[in-house]
């Protein structure tokens, strides 16, 4: 069959308790083309991915490759026909090395023993071939989150997969990286290679796509050639309403400095050089201050040192004119540090707990939500936080309180660590990545409340990889390379492309301190 589509989805239905992820979607993938999967976060776009990849059933509908029925029960079965996926939340075992990852189920056998050597090589070349960097002896858990993205990439390109399935994997890479991704998915789509290519990023699916198919409240929308369309037309069929691109704010006032950091160094997992050498700055009330730089280049150790979650090295840090370097992460959340952290599962949520204890991680003992004596919960008074959160904050979720944050997606549970860090008033909000996942409404809608909290007399640290984000949101811009502060710049007067020189270390200035 000839002109047959390498891929129909047709009439799918998909259902979890309280909710209908997908409600009759029909899907069509051309052979050879790039094709965009959009929708707000919660749309059911990943659940649509999930279920041609095998990891759902659907309750009705069908699947046909190549113009034949098939059944896909599971990842397997999917591999079988050529279907790969690159999933949004990494599906990586943390204490196996990156080649271990992605030779998992795959393993080469010579003379009946595992080949790691021809393993090694052939990963080697695949990463060479589409310059997805990776360190293939290097364990999972000590790598940055955009290498193991690579790895996840990899993983599927190990595989020979056809059909490749891309939920959001821009995610969590630095602009050069993305560019460098559309340039693979380009290449592969040459290669006779078919791509679906799940985003919230509108410049990228019009960039990369041929066409777009849109999804809204688990509903089909509809679907265009990206060529006939435009980035404000999408955004309008993804939210239903126009959405303002831009951050408006209005000029700082600036106060008194909230935290101070002098000297700071903080030690490297992965290797034996410092990951963050002898930094100082000071971010002030009122004031949103950037720190930009390309990713693995000490960002997340910095970060991970002011909040207490690695020990640092040598340095001060102040907060709120107290040396609070040495004191525990409690106490600096009870002072008014709230942290919205780079790696959501990791750091920010504890996936099988409820949404409304996950919104008390870090409250849960006070009077509001325990009794002094006995310790007992206070349920009434936690389901009403969350009702509160959950509506204030638009998480969308199939249970309200009681969902278990598991289930739900990636930008909602971004939504929800967001949600309960700004909640807390705190004082100095550091946000990594804050709209990491977001699509194009949610992000508008975080954009302005880091704004609120800047106006509001708070002070924000923001950490961010996102070039567009950086000169958009922020007052003052500090750029990291290799564990260093190497510039301090005005987003009002740089251009994007001498920011991206003092990211890659080309050029330097003079830091205040």
């Amino acid at each position: 069959m000839e002109d047959a589509y390498a891929v129909e989805m047709l009439h799918i239905t998909k259902k979890f308790p309280g909710i209908i992820a997908n409600d009759d979607v029909t899907l069509r993938l051309k052979k050879g083309e790039i094709h965009a999967l959009l929708g707000e976060n919660g749309a059911g776009k990943s659940t649509l991915m999930s279920v041609l990849f095998g990891l759902y059933q659907p309750e009705e509908g069908i699947i046909k490759k190549d113009g034949v029925e098939v059944k896909i029960k599971d990842p397997n079965d999917a591999n079988a026909l050529g279907i790969g996926m690159v999933h949004q939340h990494f599906k990586l075992v943390e204490c196996f090395s990156v080649l271990d990852n992605i030779i998992l189920g795959a393993e080469p056998l010579k003379k009946g023993f595992l080949d790691k050597a021809t393993a090694k090589d052939k990963i080697l070349d695949l990463s060479k071939r589409y310059g997805l960097e990776v360190e293939p002896d290097a364990i999972v858990e000590d790598i940055t989150v955009g290498m193991q993205q690579r790895a996840e990439i990899l993983k599927m390109l190990y595989r020979d997969n056809e059909i490749l399935i891309f939920d959001e994997p821009t995610a969590v890479l630095t602009p050069q990286e993305i560019k460098e991704l559309m340039m693979i998915m380009r290449n592969l789509k040459a290669e006779g290679k078919s791509i679906l290519f799940i985003s919230h990023k509108l410049n990228e699916i019009m960039e990369v796509a041929d066409r777009c198919t849109v999804l809204r409240r688990g509903k089909y929308v509809g679907t265009v050639e990206t060529k006939d369309t435009s980035m404000e037309e999408l955004s309008a069929m993804m939210v239903g309403r126009d959405v303002n691109f831009h951050v408006e704010k209005k000029p700082a006032h600036i106060g008194d400095a909230v935290l101070k950091v002098s000297n700071l160094t903080v030690a490297s997992k992965r290797h034996k050089n410092d990951a963050v050498k002898n930094v100082s700055f000071e971010v002030h009330a009122g004031e949103i201050v950037c720190i930009a730089g390309i990713d693995g280049n000490g960002q997340s150790e910095l970060v991970y040192g002011l909040t207490g979650l690695e020990p640092i090295k040598s340095g001060k840090i102040e907060f709120l004119n107290e040396d609070v370097t040495k004191r525990s992460i409690r106490h600096k959340t009870e002072k008014g540090m709230a942290h919205i952290p780079e790696d959501r599962h990791k750091y920010g949520l504890v996936l099988d707990y409820t949404l409304a204890d996950n919104f008390i991680l870090q409250t849960y003992y006070q009077n509001t939500y325990s009794t002094k004596f006995g310790g007992f919960m206070k349920r009434d008074a936690i389901i009403k936080n969350a009702e509160k959160i959950i509506e204030k904050y638009d998480v969308r979720s199939s249970q309200g309180p009681n969902t278990i944050v598991r289930s739900m997606s990636g930008g909602n549970q971004q939504k929800a660590i967001i949600g309960r860090e700004i909640d807390r008033e705190p004082e100095l909000l550091i946000a990594v990545q804050p709209t990491r996942g977001l699509d194009i409404g949610a992000i508008e809608y975080i954009h302005s409340q880091l704004v609120k909290q800047r106006d509001e007399g708070k002070a924000v640290l923001l950490i961010s990889l996102e070039l567009e984000e950086v000169l958009d949101v922020s007052d003052r811009i500090l750029v990291m390379y290799e564990g260093e502060i190497v510039g301090e710049l005005d987003p009002h007067t740089v251009s994007e492309e001498e920011l991206g020189l003092y990211m890659a270390g080309a050029k330097r200035n003079e830091v205040k301190a």
